[in-house]
């Protein structure tokens, strides 16, 4: 999270850590693409896309964590706290295509 642009600023260095507003903006910008992404993909009303979707999430998920080497729970938590994004961003689309 830490930002390379925060360095060339005049007393950057002093500020390592992220604001809470840099973080909320980075989180509400994430949404929106997966929101508006999903959207467009929904609007083709195929019935395996979510499936597809789940399956591509889980293998790229642990594709990503593999170096990391995250120990089982953690690896496990992420793919849990995944799920629930994309079923949260999937539901929002739903809601927003109505």
């Amino acid at each position: 999270m830490l930002s390379t642009e925060r360095d060339y600023k005049r007393g950057g260095e002093r500020f390592p850590i992220p604001s809470q507003g840099e973080v909320e903006g980075k989180l509400l910008m994430f949404e929106v693409v997966a929101v508006t992404c999903l959207q467009q993909l929904l609007v083709q009303r195929d019935s395996h896309l979510v499936r597809r979707l789940r399956q591509r999430l889980l293998r790229n998920l642990k594709e990503r964590c593999a170096p990391l080497k995250l120990c089982g729970d953690d690896e496990k938590a992420a793919k849990e706290f995944a799920l629930h994004l994309l079923e949260a961003a999937c539901e929002e689309a739903r809601e927003e295509r109505r």
